[in-house]
């Protein structure tokens, strides 16, 4: 059985003096969870989490992470940096990342690998834009980002990999994938990484679904055998909100 994950990503939100008041907020709510649960932070608000954190059942993870140890690379962090401000996961490859600044599958996978050098958790994200759905092309576009993101990448180092398909059509709009739909698109990315590494690897890898979970609909998602958890966005601002989807997540 794979243990259920839910990442929050806070995106661009919260100061520290925020952040520290929505963790106090959501610790007692959560601190019987029974999955894995994440709070992606922005880059400022991680050492402070972390903290907060210490001894709880809630990890903290960045949303993005260099492809270098270090050099002339303004405004990139490096793994060593997030791991002593206390960062365990890391976001890799979000939509938004791809849209706004210029991230492609290749330097996805150079991030990976240097998160999965690093010890750190990576969270990648795969999914299609709403053309892309409509035009049929799903299946396509998610086998590309899979296979990019994972070249040269070893199957013991894939399998600490959780992988969160985010329908682009979905994040932030109000609209989400049926069911099935999320479903189905999971179950074939699954499919795919069986293709690289084996069933082994294949099925104990972890697949979220990233596309406006909320606590509306996260009991019809989780009840989905290929969906192991889910990457939330705007929800996990809202302890209560965030709360409620982790304790659904059982």
């Amino acid at each position: 059985m794979r243990k259920p994950i839910i990442a929050g990503n806070w995106k661009m939100n919260k100061t520290v003096a925020e952040s520290r008041e929505l963790v106090t907020a959501l610790l007692p709510k959560v601190k019987n969870a029974k999955c894995d649960v994440v709070v992606c932070v922005p880059f400022t608000d991680i050492a402070a989490v972390a903290e907060l954190t210490k001894g709880s059942c809630v990890a903290v993870g960045a949303q993005n992470v260099a492809w270098a140890d270090s050099g002339a690379f303004t405004a990139e962090i490096s793994a060593a940096m997030l791991k002593e401000a206390g960062a365990t996961y890391v976001i890799i490859g979000h939509s938004e990342r791809r849209q706004y600044f210029g991230e492609t599958d290749k330097t996805v996978n150079m991030r990976l690998v240097q998160a999965l050098a690093n010890g750190l958790k990576p969270i990648l994200c795969v999914g299609e834009m709403l053309a892309e759905r409509e035009g049929g092309k799903t299946e396509e576009v998610c086998r590309t980002q899979v296979v990019g993101a994972f070249e040269g990448i070893s199957a013991a180092d894939a399998a600490k990999t959780v992988i969160a398909y985010e329908p682009v059509w979905a994040i932030g709009t109000g609209k989400t994938a049926t069911d099935a739909q999320a479903n189905e698109t999971i179950g074939y990315i699954r499919s795919v990484v069986k293709e690289l590494y084996g069933a082994a690897v294949a099925d104990g890898m972890r697949i979220q679904y990233g596309g406006s979970m909320n606590a509306k609909n996260v009991d019809g998602l989780m009840a989905q055998p290929e969906i192991d958890g889910g990457l939330i966005g705007g929800a996990s601002l809202k302890a209560d909100d965030f709360a409620y989807i982790v304790n659904a997540a059982e």
